[in-house]
């Protein structure tokens, strides 16, 4: 069964060997160096340049529509024969969102509510982007219903980083 596997900067070598992960996502800010582990071959790493924001900001590059398009594609287009990778500098905001993005847009049968009440379970210091999820549900023409749920588990718990976990696509 497809999984996607979501974890902080800092455990992504550790992340990417025990789980078999072969593709990668990165979300981080535009200018910090992200070394790929050996494991990801460069043309499954896509990395999408992003500060962690939710509303614009001078000096900070906000999430937009073209940075959700380029990453539904490049999760489109992943072959699921071995588990997917995202990650952000801490493995709480912009990787749960987008993991949960993922998991919308590759189980459309899901229910976005149901899904982000799992990512919860998962994650209880996720606190998914949610200016990344907005895109994501006009994007998907989800009317709401993902912005809503992502907003009714509220903030997860206050952390330096969080726990990696992984969704399963079944």
């Amino acid at each position: 069964m497809p999984r996607i596997h979501v974890c902080a900067l800092n455990a992504i070598d550790a992340t990417a060997r025990s789980t078999g992960a072969r593709s990668m996502v990165t979300l981080i800010n535009p200018d910090f160096a992200v070394e790929r582990p050996a494991v990801i071959p460069a043309h499954r790493h896509h990395r999408v340049d992003i500060s962690d924001i939710t509303e614009p900001t001078e000096g900070h590059v906000a999430p937009g529509a073209h940075h959700v398009e380029t990453f539904l594609q490049f999760v489109r287009d992943w072959d699921r024969a071995e588990p997917l990778l995202i990650h952000c500098y801490a493995g709480v905001s912009r990787s749960t969102a987008a993991a949960y993005i993922a998991v919308c847009a590759l189980a459309p049968h899901r229910d976005e509510a149901e899904t982000a009440r799992l990512l919860r379970r998962l994650s209880p210091t996720a606190t998914p982007n949610l200016l990344l999820v907005k895109h994501a549900d006009r994007l998907l023409g989800r009317n709401q219903r993902m912005i809503n749920a992502i907003e009714a588990i509220g903030r997860g718990e206050e952390c330096a980083e969080g726990v990696p976990f992984a969704f399963e696509l079944g």
